[in-house]
């Protein structure tokens, strides 16, 4: 069946989302009013169908026949009916003549033309709530989910006129000067006018640590400036920036996209034409066959075969059982975008995965302190003293060492651009940056700091080299046993691809026990890579990022999963699943869900289609009725929604 796309919202509330109390309330009301709106066709069906049948069982009112009779049950049938022979004339015209629509339509208009209304209002009646269901579990999972959001910065302040004003990033020029504030974002690629600037990159390479850059560097679209007012020149029309080429490809990748379809529209496109000329063959077979052959008698038969295949029962335990999946995949902070993707994570066996803010929190800390001739809580006093005149972010990693004493004051403190920190603390001349600044004040500093790949402060107490820290983006806490369990689940081929510096992206891979990894990559060079795998047709290729930079290969892959915590909002609405809570463990519990749920879902299929060809057998031989098939559609429905529910309580730790 076609659905039509649903608007998503997003995961994180921001200004425009956010509410104030009597607004919200507001809102919950005129939602609860159109959810009404929805229920209410089926609802006026089943009054007037419940009404009818007690006043037929009960004979109470004798004029309730003929004309009367039949005009009561049109009007039970047509706000349920309606819709669904419109949407089967619509595909009659277009050529696609035996849809699940013709045959519910067909089935149901044949059963008043034989007089069976209140069967044929019943029957439309349990497919209508079958869509509900279908359409409310599709929804119940992107509630959560905004609408693709436009990255792009609104607005670029460009120098004209001796003043900066505001225009969009499309209206500027190659050489003007732009202004862009402290937590801005870049609107448009240049060069740094500015003596420096700190940016933060990781959305457009991943990379961890904020660039330092100096006067004439290149700067790129959607950095984010962190720290003091800087002036760059325009290099590159918008259309031609670092943003609109990651976006571009974002648009190229889900281009190549394939749609899953489910397996109930797939199975109509065989069911329904087989059981169409089923039906046209009991009414006109008999009369080769039978010597008292009456059409009427065996049309009749043929109407109640209809009747009874109409694929209701399949209808309603397919969507209820990835129902169940989508409830319990939200339930452990987990949004599937739609039943086929619960589908498709089934058969992913190779995961590719970033590393920046997948595996890593994305955050500074200090993981290691080593001191020369100097106790630790003294020699970080200094070295906190000093950088506490500092607003980088390493510096404030170093803030937030636990020390106990009286705090130093430092004096003097100036930058050496580009190197680090001089300043004067207790009458001492201290050093704090990196190795280009001790090599200036000839500062001898111990061989073992050239082994070590992560970011490293290094600091000279009255010019004698005094210790080093080193600062690192930390592993998620359950990262590691993220791995194991993946293996342990059958997804043997896994690999990392970050933005970030390859011999970092190779050390966070031998910590989490990964073999295959890569660093040092663009978005282009991830989406290479994945567009590499997926040539060989048995892998089914998962991939899991949180940036802007993941958007393309988040499209690209046969699912694409989105860290939906900190993930960027191009990441999430990319992506086909979002992991809300940010911990990587969560895709393991979502390929385990995902698996139950086309478990649940096969049962299902097999129970209710079981079911069906029994009573489609009898009914051709004229041994079942059309309540017989009714009721026993109901039962199969019943049996399938408890089925479906028992995933709501099952556990996938």
């Amino acid at each position: 069946m076609k659905k039509k796309k649903v608007n998503l919202r997003d995961l994180k509330p921001d200004s425009e989302t956010q509410h104030s109390h009597n607004d919200g309330h507001s809102h919950s009301s005129e939602e609860s009013i159109s959810n009404l709106k929805i229920y209410l066709p089926a609802i006026f069906s089943f009054v007037l169908l419940i009404i009818g049948i007690t006043v037929d069982y009960f004979e109470a009112f004798p004029h309730f026949s003929g004309w009367i009779r039949i005009l009561w049950y049109v009007v039970a049938y047509i706000p349920v009916g309606f819709p669904v022979v419109k949407e089967g004339w619509e595909s009659i015209k277009k050529g696609d003549f035996f849809t699940e629509f013709f045959l519910m339509s067909i089935a149901t208009i044949g059963a008043f033309v034989i007089g069976e209304y209140p069967e044929g209002v019943a029957v439309m009646l349990f497919y209508a709530v079958g869509e509900l269901f279908q359409n409310a579990a599709v929804n119940r999972a992107k509630v959560n989910i905004k609408a693709l959001l436009d990255v792009r910065p609104k607005e670029a302040n460009v120098f004209r006129d001796g003043d900066y004003i505001s225009v969009s990033p499309e209206d500027a020029n190659i050489g003007e000067k732009i202004q862009i504030r402290v937590g801005e974002k870049i609107p448009l690629d240049g060069i740094l006018l500015s003596e420096k600037a700190s940016l933060n990159t990781a959305a457009l390479t991943g990379e961890s640590k904020p660039d330092s850059i100096l006067k004439e560097a290149k700067v790129y679209a959607g950095s984010i400036n962190l720290e003091s007012v800087i002036e760059v020149e325009v290099t590159n029309k918008f259309e031609d920036s670092s943003i609109a080429r990651i976006l571009d490809l974002v648009q190229n990748a889900t281009s190549r996209k394939s749609k899953t379809e489910l397996f109930i529209r797939q199975f109509a496109r065989i069911y329904t034409p087989i059981v169409v000329f089923l039906a046209i063959g009991v009414t006109f077979i008999p009369y080769f066959f039978v010597d008292d052959y009456v059409f009427r008698d065996w049309l009749y038969r043929a109407l109640i075969f209809l009747v009874i295949s109409c694929p209701c029962a399949l209808v309603i335990s397919i969507p209820l059982g990835y129902f169940g999946g989508l409830g319990a995949a939200s339930k452990n902070g987990i949004l599937f975008k739609g039943a086929s993707f619960l589908d498709a994570m089934t058969k992913i066996n190779t995961l590719v995965m970033d590393k920046t803010g997948t595996v890593t929190k994305g955050v500074f800390k200090i993981k290691d302190i080593k001191t020369i001739d100097w106790e630790e809580s003294e020699f970080m006093k200094y070295l906190m003293a000093m950088e506490e005149q500092s607003t980088h972010p390493i510096a404030k990693a170093i803030m937030e060492y636990n020390e106990s004493g009286e705090d130093y004051e430092a004096q003097d403190v100036s930058e050496v651009a580009g190197k680090g920190l001089k300043g004067i603390i207790n009458g001492k001349t201290v050093l704090v940056g990196n190795k280009a600044l001790m090599i200036a004040n000839n500062i001898d500093v111990s061989t073992e700091t050239e082994s070590i790949i992560e970011s490293i402060v290094l600091v000279a107490i009255d010019n004698k080299f005094a210790g080093y820290v080193v600062i690192a983006d930390e592993l998620k806490e359950d990262a590691k046993e993220t791995i194991t369990a993946l293996h342990k689940v059958g997804i043997k081929n896994i690999m990392m691809l970050s933005g970030d510096k390859d011999s970092i992206t190779q050390q966070v891979a031998k910590e989490l026990d990964i073999e295959n990894a890569k660093g040092g990559l663009l978005p282009e060079d991830k989406l290479n890579e994945v567009e590499t795998l997926k040539q060989n047709t048995e892998n089914k290729v998962a991939f899991i990022g949180d940036g802007i930079n993941d958007a393309p290969v988040l499209a690209a892959s046969n699912v694409g999963i989105a860290m939906g915590g900190l993930g960027s909002d191009v990441a999430i609405e990319t992506a086909d699943v979002i992991i809300q809570t940010d911990q990587p463990s969560k895709v393991v519990r979502a390929i385990k869900i995902s698996r139950s749920t086309r478990k649940i879902v096969w049962q299902n299929i097999i129970l209710a289609f079981g079911i069906k060809v029994i009573v489609l057998i009898l009914g051709a031989g004229g041994l079942a009725t059309m309540w017989e098939a009714v009721f026993a559609d109901v039962g199969v429905a019943l049996l399938a929604i408890l089925n479906a529910v028992r995933l709501q309580r099952m556990s996938w730790s």
